[in-house]
């Protein structure tokens, strides 16, 4: 039996869970998010708990019972509680706006870069004096705020010699010396 798969999900309050024809809907105060779940898995929604079974011992289907398992988890998270992701600009002259849901981007390019975000993604920017700029962006589906995050990161990934780029706040950068450090 899978570890992951066999636990039971605790639905908390303010969150309905549906699940008809292999498809899993979960609303709540956050949102509402729907996944469409293999026939080899059986959702089964009673007493304020999510329990999923597989119908067979295949690995493929082993996979599943513990991926659908996390994906359900995540929804229920989601709709509940949301995801917060923050990213941090460090370099000289890198800055970050927001109009609505499209920010604007200055990342030593010749020109500005401007994306517009999904609806369901909610974005903040704030700049202060003598801090690196923060771009903090929101959301119930945990799966489209980390493909927001590293769209936005891709556009200036952080380098290692002198730590410039877009990166999450809090992350380590592995440093590297310059040619300087190898030449003794």
């Amino acid at each position: 039996m899978s570890r992951i798969g066999k636990l039971p999900i605790q639905i908390p309050a303010g969150v309905s869970v549906v699940c008809k024809e292999n498809v899993v809907t979960v609303k709540g105060p956050k949102g509402e998010l729907a996944q469409e779940i293999d026939p080899s898995i059986t959702v089964e929604v009673s007493e304020g708990n999510i329990v999923l079974s597989r119908a067979n011992e295949d690995k493929q289907t082993k996979a599943f019972h513990g991926l659908y398992r996390s994906l359900i988890n995540n929804m229920v998270i989601g709709v509940s509680q949301g995801y917060i992701k923050e990213l941090e600009l460090v370099g000289v002259g890198y800055r970050a706006s927001n109009k609505g849901n499209i920010i604007e981007l200055a990342l030593g390019y010749t020109h500005n870069i401007f994306i517009e975000l999904p609806d369901e993604v909610k974005v903040t920017t704030k700049s202060e004096r003598n801090k690196n700029p923060l771009i903090s962006l929101e959301s119930c589906d945990k799966q489209l705020l980390g493909h927001v995050c590293a769209k936005l990161r891709s556009f200036r990934k952080p380098e290692p010699y002198k730590g410039k780029g877009v990166k999450f706040v809090g992350e380590e950068i592995r440093r590297k010396s310059g040619k300087s450090a190898s030449a003794k």
